[in-house]
């Protein structure tokens, strides 16, 4: 169940976080507005507050493990947000950084 949560939380705190940054490059890039930057701003500030919420309590080991889980979703925010389509090493690469988010974050450590 630990992992469940934990998970869960890497995914919402990628929501916050792609959606936040994608917030202000639309304000910023696509000439949307304050509006699209300010919101962006807050949804970066919530991804901030849901990574706090992970159990393990190691800020390093967190940050590092979600690396994977942003790289992932950024691609699949850019697919259905922008109509991005990764290709086969996009989506390789993504594999692979999950598999690495995988270890750093769950492999037994004895303690």
């Amino acid at each position: 169940m630990v992992v469940a949560r934990s998970v869960a939380l890497f995914v919402v705190a990628d929501l916050f976080e792609i959606g936040g940054a994608w917030l202000v490059w639309q304000g910023v890039r696509e000439h949307r507005g304050w509006i699209w930057i300010g919101a962006g701003v807050i949804a970066l500030a919530i991804y901030g507050f849901v990574a706090t919420l992970q159990p393990d309590a190691d800020f390093g080991r967190i940050l590092a493990a979600y690396g994977g889980i942003f790289v992932a979703g950024s691609l699949v925010w850019g697919w259905v947000a922008d109509g991005y389509r990764p290709d086969r090493f996009d989506i390789v690469g993504a594999v692979v950084c999950l598999a690495g988010m995988a270890v750093i974050m769950y492999a037994p450590r004895g303690h």
